[in-house]
């Protein structure tokens, strides 16, 4: 079974397009399953994550905020 991790961020944000490559060329795609939560169409996640995009989260709640290397993401999906 698949993990499912989230990206939030919006398009207008350069550091979430880095972000997602990053995570596109670390994560292997046959046990995570990687989804982007665009937050420009939800006041709610505005509000939540507007100044700290991008934010990667577990499948448990647990995020990672902004920045982050390869090594990073690693060590946070394996806790």
């Amino acid at each position: 079974m698949k993990e499912k991790v989230i990206l939030y961020g919006t398009s207008a944000c350069h550091l979430c397009e880095v972000a997602l490559e990053l995570l596109q060329a670390t994560l292997n795609p046959e046990c995570f399953d990687l989804a982007l939560v665009d937050i420009a169409d939800n006041d709610e996640l505005v509000e939540r994550y507007g100044v700290r995009i991008p934010v990667l989260q577990r499948q448990d709640g647990v995020e990672l905020g902004w920045p982050f290397g390869v090594e990073d993401v690693i060590d946070f999906l394996g806790e």
